[in-house]
């Protein structure tokens, strides 16, 4: 396990709960910001999956998931530990159109996760996919897409700064 650092000259400038609160002000402001911007609408993501579906990509290639057993199915189930495969199925199963999308928060448990100041086998994890034409798979369109979120994170910060400054 990797060291957790925290320098003592770290001071924190609100207390727990408005550091939760602010974290709730921050994921639902960018939402909106975002949504607003790529057309996405939220869909809620799966705790878990069955395993012989195969849609809980392993990442890096070794990354084990979490599994339990159901008792009353006798089926095993796994704590997904990532979105990219279940994101292009549901676009798929809600039949999203072209230029429409959508964005989910994911909770998942990475069990070989490396553990330090940015990583933890608990992951709360936002995404979002979105249906384009094959004639807007360019540098051109990707540029579009990455001004629209530079420009959320920006609004979403102007935000935070004048709720919470200081």
């Amino acid at each position: 396990m990797k060291q957790f650092i925290l320098t003592k000259e770290y001071k924190g400038t609100l207390f727990l709960y408005e550091t939760q609160t602010a974290i709730g002000t921050l994921k639902r402001a960018f939402e909106d910001y975002l949504s607003t911007r790529l057309n996405l609408k939220r869909v809620s993501a799966p705790l878990f999956v069955d395993p012989k579906t195969g849609l809980n990509d392993d990442l890096n290639g070794i990354e084990r998931a979490v599994e339990f057993d159901i008792a009353q199915t006798k089926e095993t189930a796994q704590v997904v530990h990532s979105l990219a495969k279940w994101k292009r199925m549901a676009l798929h199963r809600y039949g999203f159109p072209v230029g429409e999308g959508i964005y989910t928060d994911m909770n998942a448990i990475r069990r070989d996760e490396e553990m330090d100041n940015l990583h933890s086998i608990y992951v709360d994890q936002w995404d979002w996919e979105k249906v384009i034409e094959q004639s807007n798979r360019n540098v051109i369109y990707l540029k579009m897409i990455v001004q629209k979120i530079v420009d959320s994170i920006c609004d979403t910060q102007d935000l935070l700064m004048k709720k919470y400054r200081s």
